[in-house]
């Protein structure tokens, strides 16, 4: 074995986190792309720059979702289990969203029609807005709990519908989510584009950056002064027999600050989520973009980091039955199945991120309209 069982649980939930977080840092900025295309785009060639700016890229970063949702399956079946039973109809939702970019991608410029390309452009739209909206839904109701429990058998019933996640903090989590991506896709168009598109989405960023760390300011304040925490009060041995109806949990106040309480040096992480945005919106303006990617996508590691950290060592919350919330010790699979799975990502995580660096610097550079035009039958 590489680690003990503790350990290991430990080190997949960093993993897991990583994931996320790389998905939401290279999916993202094309998300954000999307999002942009029927608004930034001023001519049919300026929209077709800012897809082909995502062109080379979009299919390899949705991978990154697809290894999460590998990991989840393989690293915590019950929160798998539990969620995709729970949120299956916001999942659909999602999907069906993702659906529309690969065909929007692959057919939007196989007809030359203005109506025909501007109904995909809204596909787009569509697809790369409703996903990061859920998302941020979904980890904004974490920290309300969801409605489920578990019975003798460990078998999840849940208590609730698609309308019951959407109060108010979740949908604040949903706006600062896609906020957040347009701020990432724009700071990427910026360093992609030339003429006044690259100005153009230098004002977005600079908008979108403000709203960022408002809305995540917002959030912070919401949880610090509205939302209880949970708090585990007992917990069997990590390294023993995996039991979820084992613990005792309670719902205290100031709950989801413990960990920022007992290392004070973690809050460097959301006051990260807060100041970079706003170092990124300066670059910007000093047309240091390729500075502002990288300050971009370390205030989404941090926005998104800030969410872990204070959910720790809870995975899913529940608002039904405390004592039946998952948690990093109690809602892993065996120690073998770890452990393997450690020695292939040891193997195989390196690889991809290899191929991915190298990919990104064979594919470099800046993209014009005249070069849209020059290409036209061989580019999206």
């Amino acid at each position: 074995m590489i680690a003990d069982y503790e350990t290991l649980k430990l080190i997949w939930w960093v993993l897991v986190g990583g994931l996320l977080i790389g998905f939401a840092i290279t999916d993202g900025f094309d998300m954000g792309v999307g999002a942009l295309l029927p608004f930034l785009g001023r001519s049919d060639s300026e929209r077709r720059v800012m897809i082909n700016s995502v062109g080379p890229h979009w299919e390899g970063n949705q991978v990154w979702f697809i290894t999460a949702g590998g990991a989840l399956f393989a690293a915590w079946p019950l929160v798998y289990a539990s969620a995709f039973s729970g949120l299956y109809t916001a999942l659909v939702i999602t999907l069906l969203a993702l659906f529309l970019r690969p065909v929007g991608f692959d057919y939007r410029s196989k007809m030359d029609s203005t109506r025909w390309r501007s109904n995909w452009d809204w596909a787009l739209f569509a697809g790369s807005v409703v996903p990061p909206i859920i998302f941020g839904v979904a980890f904004g109701n974490l920290f309300l709990g969801l409605p489920f429990a578990f019975d003798e058998f460990l078998r999840p019933r849940y208590e609730g519908g698609l309308f019951g996640l959407l109060t108010p903090f979740p949908l604040l989590c949903g706006v600062l989510s896609l906020t957040m991506l347009v701020m990432h896709g724009s700071v990427w168009l910026s360093l992609k584009t030339e003429g006044a598109l690259r100005q153009r989405s230098g004002r977005v960023t600079v908008l979108t950056a403000a709203l960022t760390a408002m809305l995540f300011g917002i959030g912070g304040l919401w949880i610090v002064l509205g939302i209880d925490g949970y708090a585990v009060l007992a917990m069997p041995d990590p390294n023993g027999v995996i039991n979820p109806l084992a613990k005792s949990v309670r719902m205290v106040e100031g709950g989801w600050l413990q960990n920022f309480a007992h290392m004070p040096a973690l809050v460097t992480v959301p006051l990260l989520g807060l100041v970079l945005p706003f170092v990124t919106a300066l670059l910007v303006v000093k047309r240091h973009e390729g500075l502002a990617f990288i300050t971009s996508s370390v205030a989404v590691a941090s926005i998104i980091a800030t969410a872990g950290i204070g959910l720790f060592p809870f995975v899913m919350p529940s608002s039904l039955n405390p004592d039946h919330s998952l948690t990093v010790w109690d809602a892993t699979s065996s120690a073998l199945t770890l452990n393997i799975m450690l020695m292939v990502a040891c193997v195989f995580v390196p690889l991809v991120l290899g191929y991915t660096v190298w990919s990104y610097a064979r594919m470099w550079g800046r993209i014009s309209t005249d070069h849209i035009e020059q290409h036209s039958h061989s580019l999206y």
